[in-house]
């Protein structure tokens, strides 16, 4: 009988001695507030399935692609950025400047690779507006390319002076490590990965449907979003609690397959996308602040506000930001600074592997962020 039980646990269950104890205690932190019964489990549910369908999935079909292009030679981004130095802050203020975080996210990896500068980096968190682009974009569609044009400007520009003042950049210390998940006679992990793929499909058209405002929950008769997008998310959460190779080493190591690159460092995103999302629902809830009262000063201040706001990471303050310059509450210019500002949840990643460097980062987007806004808000809005 023992015997039989040793066999079941080495050839199913063999993550199970791979266990992180720093993991574990997170997913439990995470089990318990999904599982609390009051206000606080709901708002933590329904950040979850948020966070999951507004970020994992664009998160993770932008990997996809990227890390698939990134093992030809030909298309690799590495290779271009390393043939290419002078166009590397262009092509980083460029794909930061793509709607979303997933084109920021693969340039903040590229940067944590070593395989670009800090001007890089600096180029792309100034460039990304994140996901309150889309809200924009479908609003105000004209408005939105202008921000976009001024966002990557401005991030080029500011890229180039931090590149010529600041020689700076990042190493690769992150060894590879010996396990490859092929050698591994462990068939459940590979059946995870599997229903990791399989789930992702539905759940990415879900996030399309959302971003275009189709309301499909009144359609349906259920809240198909909360409930696939909270299972969705509790799932990658389990699945980076339990995997030897989503920590922060095996998310830079090249050598994997792509799909399951690809999701090991989706899973370590929407993990601190979440994280970034509970801090902020929850930090509403427990102190009662009002974004729109936050807004409602003096007139001079708001474009500044903004900008602080932007120095939030995660796209939730971002977007409630963009929310209230559609409906009339703030200008313009104040949308502008915070486009310039806000990094979006290209951070997350930055600040989990060298939180130096893009807390620095963050802080050199500001200037731009407050000359522009404030150009824009004297010249053109009084």
């Amino acid at each position: 009988m023992t015997e039989l039980i040793l066999s079941i646990r080495n050839n199913y269950f063999v993550f199970l001695q791979n266990l992180n104890l720093k993991k574990t205690f997170i997913f439990l932190l995470f089990l318990i507030l999904v599982l609390n019964p009051t206000e606080v489990g709901s708002i933590s549910r329904l950040a979850m399935a948020n966070a999951y369908l507004s970020v994992s999935v664009y998160v993770a079909i932008t990997l996809f692609i990227f890390l698939r292009l990134e093992k030809s030679k030909k298309y690799s981004l590495s290779n271009f950025f390393k043939n290419n130095l002078k166009l590397q802050i262009p092509i980083a203020s460029l794909l930061g400047a793509i709607p979303g975080c997933g084109g920021a996210i693969i340039v903040v990896t590229q940067y944590l690779q070593g395989n670009i500068t800090f001007g890089c980096l600096v180029a792309v968190l100034t460039s990304t507006m994140g996901d309150a682009a889309f809200l924009i974009l479908a609003k105000e569609p004209t408005n939105a390319l202008f921000i976009f044009v001024i966002c990557m400007i401005v991030g080029s520009l500011t890229g180039f002076l931090i590149d010529f003042f600041i020689k700076k950049k990042t190493e690769n210390n992150n060894p590879k490590i010996n396990l490859n998940l092929e050698e591994i006679d462990n068939k459940f992990h590979l059946f995870l990965y599997k229903l990791w793929l399989i789930i992702f499909i539905p759940g990415f058209f879900l996030g399309i449907i959302n971003h275009l405002q189709i309301a499909l929950p009144k359609i349906l008769n259920f809240d198909i979003n909360y409930i696939f997008g909270f299972t969705a998310a509790f799932f990658s959460i389990f699945l980076w609690t339990i995997n030897p190779f989503s920590d922060k080493a095996i998310s830079l190591d090249r050598s994997r397959e792509v799909n399951f690159k690809s999701v090991d460092l989706t899973n370590f995103v929407t993990l601190w996308v979440i994280v970034g999302f509970l801090f902020f629902d929850l930090g509403i809830y427990f102190t009662g602040l009002d974004f729109e009262k936050l807004f409602d000063v003096i007139l001079p201040l708001t474009p500044l506000i903004a900008i602080f706001v932007g120095f939030i990471p995660g796209c939730g303050p971002q977007i409630l930001t963009a929310t209230l310059y559609l409906n009339g509450h703030i200008p313009f210019s104040a949308e502008i600074g915070n486009a310039i500002s806000n990094d979006g949840d290209a951070l997350f990643p930055a600040i989990a592997i060298c939180p130096k460097d893009a807390i620095l980062a963050t802080i050199y987007s500001a200037v731009p962020a407050i000359i522009v806004a404030y150009t824009y808000f004297f010249f053109l809005e009084n």
